[in-house]
């Protein structure tokens, strides 16, 4: 049976992380104490519903769920310090906090330690999140026990959505640029100062002209899309502001 310990005081446990080339000991007081954190955990770095969706989800909304009083975002997975620390470059997870229950200590101590033997995996953390408030868990989002690796409550926007019902969620945002373009710093300058996250492609690196062609019709850069709609260059996105 899955533990829900709304209610109730997480697990006391230390973390061995490595950060700058150096191992530091993370409590979870270290963590949790006098702070408001978002809690999401997940079966293991690099997994594919882990990598596509839970993850840079979280990444994406961090800033809305920071602007509705939670102080960090952390993702626990019972994977070692040297897989998360990688998983968290490749992700670009800036947003997150990845904590390694390498020994998958805190993942027992909160009832969510199960047998993936089957997938070659060992014992790993069943997938859930949770809202923790100094310590005490207010709100935990259980998937459901079904075979599997379900994904249906866990995820940021249920989350959200719990924290503030009423907060009106930010379109996405993808930028083509390329190195060196004065309009394209103009553009990222204006959707920073408008608070718009983003997602910059760059041409050469991640995409060619044929792409920036087939997606946008055009052949300058920078091309901005909000929300799925092609807004145009930089000054098409100042219009589009005002």
């Amino acid at each position: 049976m899955l533990n829900n310990i709304e209610g109730q005081t997480i697990p006391n446990v230390t973390f061995a992380t490595r950060q700058n080339d150096e191992w530091k000991s993370v409590t979870t007081d270290d963590i949790f104490k006098g702070k408001t954190v978002v809690v999401f955990s997940l079966p293991g770095a690099f997994t594919p519903t882990c990598s596509s969706t839970h993850l840079p989800r979280y990444n994406e909304l961090a800033g809305v769920l920071k602007q509705n009083g939670v102080d960090d975002i952390v993702c626990v997975s019972v994977n070692d310090t040297f897989v998360m620390n990688a998983w968290a470059e490749h992700q670009e997870a800036q947003n997150i906090t990845l904590l390694p229950d390498g020994n998958g200590e805190f993942t027992d101590g909160m009832g969510m330690l199960v047998d993936k033997n089957d997938l070659g995996f060992g014992k790993r953390s069943w997938r859930y999140s949770m809202l923790v408030k100094d310590g005490v868990v207010e709100k935990m989002f259980i998937e459901p026990d079904l075979p599997g690796d379900p994904f249906e409550v866990s995820d940021a926007d249920t989350m959200l959505d719990y924290i503030n019902p009423t907060q009106v969620k930010p379109e996405a945002v993808t930028l083509f640029t390329k190195p060196g373009c004065p309009f394209c710093k103009k553009a990222k300058e204006l959707l920073t100062a408008k608070g718009f996250a983003f997602e910059e492609i760059v041409m050469g690196a991640g995409a060619s002209l044929t792409s920036l062609k087939a997606v946008s019709g055009r052949e300058t850069v920078p091309q901005v899309f909000i929300g799925g709609k092609h807004i145009g260059g930089s000054d098409d996105l100042e219009k589009y502001f005002a």
